[in-house]
């Protein structure tokens, strides 16, 4: 190689990387990444006890995302990882019921796959975490929905006396969704730092109320929604812990249901059961998980136990159903979870996706769908 050649290539390798490096600034600064926290809504940030050194923090200071290995050791190894059965072999089985002639009186809970889920408690409707996009990232060729997934769309939900986002990831966060949603939209719960995403986004300040672990939003004069610590983290891009990450007890006279967000198992599931005296139904994450994300998502068996701790008097799975964000079958988390609820002070309520649950003392257990989707075959 001639020291002219080298210099040459040199140069075109830098103004390829420039153009490469120009490309992904532009495409960041894409509407749907959102925006970071400034000006009063980073005051509070910084007073929050939770935020240190530029980052919030999970209560166990041992928590990362990382495990065993590096970043770019774990990204090789997920590029190259064999998967058996990452998506179902034929559309998961779902309903499309009317949603507007609810009854007030009745408290309802209909699960839309993955982590989303349209609540009616003490007559008020609460949307949680929803997806209808049909992927949950930035590009629309990753993180595709399963087929038969997605059986509402936004025009299908009613009014939404409040909508809760858990964290700002995108299979909790979807832009098109809420955007589509804005009309429909009276107020906005979220994490600390996560309304910088929705104030770019247009709405306005004073529907969205920043949450710490700890505080509580009342929603009317009957439904009380408390802001509760998770073990995970956040970010749409590679920056992350900016917004605060949290799970949700949503409060009734009657009532009382908890949804974990995504979280690893710990000691603030036992806290939690503790303070509120036990929850009628707890919403848990259960699935996507590995040994590289074994701090912020549970297992099966893992969410088991904490629904022991949270004292709940009904399980329904959450994180499952609709995305294959870890290397396990889609079906998996559904086997794993009736195996070890066997016994339990608790049922396992597994409604299909779109299906209306109502929230009484004795929720039944409806029949395993995810086996009678193999017998079809």
């Amino acid at each position: 190689m001639t020291r002219r050649f080298f210099f040459k290539t040199l140069a075109a390798t830098a103004v390829l990387g420039g153009c490469a490096a120009g490309g992904t600034w532009a495409f960041l600064q894409q509407p749907q990444f959102g925006a970071l926290p400034e000006g009063p809504a980073l005051q509070r940030i910084l007073a929050s006890p939770h935020y240190a050194d530029g980052a919030f923090h999970n209560l166990l200071p041992e928590v990362s995302l990382g495990g065993n290995g590096s970043f770019v050791l774990a990204l090789l190894r997920s590029l190259v990882a064999k998967r058996v059965d990452p998506v179902p072999p034929e559309p998961v089985p779902a309903r499309r019921l009317p949603l507007d002639a609810w009854d007030p009186a009745q408290d309802l809970v209909v699960w839309l796959g993955h982590s989303s889920f349209l609540i009616q408690l003490g007559g008020h409707r609460l949307l949680i975490d929803p997806v209808f996009s049909p992927y949950a990232a930035p590009v629309s060729f990753s993180t595709r929905a399963f087929a038969g997934s997605t059986p509402y769309a936004v025009q299908d939900m009613p009014d939404i006396d409040c909508l809760l986002i858990s964290h700002d990831h995108w299979d909790h966060l979807d832009y098109p969704t809420v955007m589509e949603l804005k009309p429909k939209i009276r107020n906005i719960v979220c994490g600390l730092g996560v309304g910088a995403h929705f104030r770019r986004w247009g709405f306005a300040g004073s529907v969205i109320h920043e949450t710490d672990w700890g505080d509580t939003v009342p929603l009317g004069t009957t439904v009380r929604i408390h802001a509760t610590p998770a073990s995970h983290y956040s970010g749409r891009t590679l920056t992350r812990n900016k917004s605060l990450w949290s799970g949700f007890v949503l409060e009734s006279p009657a009532r009382r249901i908890f949804f974990s967000g995504d979280s690893g198992y710990g000691p603030h599931f036992a806290a939690l059961g503790q303070r509120f005296g036990g929850m009628d139904l707890a919403l848990l994450d259960c699935g996507q998980y590995n040994e590289r994300w074994s701090q912020i998502h549970m297992t099966p068996e893992q969410a088991v136990l904490a629904a022991e701790n949270l004292g709940a008097r009904h399980l329904l799975p959450a994180h499952v159903g609709k995305f294959a964000l870890a290397y396990h079958p889609w079906d998996e988390p559904f086997k794993r979870i009736a195996a070890a609820s066997q016994g339990r002070s608790f049922r396992l309520v597994t409604p299909v996706i779109g299906e209306t649950v109502h929230v009484t003392d004795n929720i039944p257990g409806y029949p395993r769908w995810w086996e009678r989707l193999h017998k079809e075959l």
